[in-house]
């Protein structure tokens, strides 16, 4: 029975593996199960907690598929000893079957844990980049409404000061005319108190143009006997 007690031995010593295994998943597990419902998730924590976590799942997995196979191996090695073999082996087989299923059980559970714990960190987070990429996108909503706003001021500012320009034209317009209605209505006052300027001043330039007249042909009579006494 010498196989046999080799097989044993090699149980053994996968057991203490599998065993020493699964508490540091345990234990990164209740890590990872904190850190996801922690208020403030560390990325990069969990990326590292991440990459830990599948690497002992698979050394894990390795060792229960390396535990089984013994352990089928210490029971074709019972099946086919020479000699019946005696209950202590037996119920050593049995309590080696039994170890294997309940390391495989306490890893699926902590398996399970762990994956709803990866799920609920998961949606933690795309829920809290959601909220950010809203907060965003109503930030930017108001920096456009501020930035139009400012446009619509500066319009208003705009307009305030081209109305201001009118106002100030307007009143202008308004002074020249009074202005002029004034200058009107002191010369209607000098005329109505000369009566006969009007007259005198068309008797002043009907004079001028008589004499330009007779000016004009004394000239043109000169200058005909001018060339009529040197021809």
């Amino acid at each position: 029975m010498s196989t046999f007690e080799t097989l044993r031995r090699q149980s053994r010593t996968l057991e203490s593996l599998v065993d020493t295994k699964l508490n540091a998943y345990s234990r990164l597990a209740t890590s990872i199960a904190t850190t996801s419902s922690a208020r403030d998730v560390d990325l990069e924590a969990n990326a590292t907690s991440e990459d830990r976590w599948t690497d002992i799942e698979e050394e894990i997995e390795g060792l229960l598929d390396k535990l089984r196979e013994t352990s089928d191996e210490l029971a074709a090695a019972l099946d086919n000893a020479p000699t019946r073999p005696s209950p202590t082996m037996t119920h050593a087989l049995q309590r080696h079957k039994e170890v294997l299923q309940d390391y495989t059980r306490d890893f699926n559970r902590t398996k399970a844990n762990v994956r709803e714990a990866r799920d609920r960190a998961n949606l933690l987070q795309n829920v809290r980049s959601d909220i950010n990429a809203y907060k965003a996108a109503q930030s930017s909503a108001s920096d456009s409404l501020l930035a139009e706003r400012g446009r619509i001021d500066s319009s208003h500012r705009m307009t305030d000061d081209l109305l201001s320009q009118a106002y100030e034209t307007r009143d202008e317009f308004a002074r020249q005319r009074s202005a002029i209605a004034g200058i009107n209505a002191r010369m209607a006052s000098v005329m109505s108190a000369f009566p006969g300027l009007n007259s005198l001043v068309s008797m002043i330039r009907s004079r001028r143009r008589r004499d330009a007249i007779i000016l004009g042909v004394i000239i043109g009579i000169c200058t005909l006997f001018l060339f009529s006494y040197v021809f």
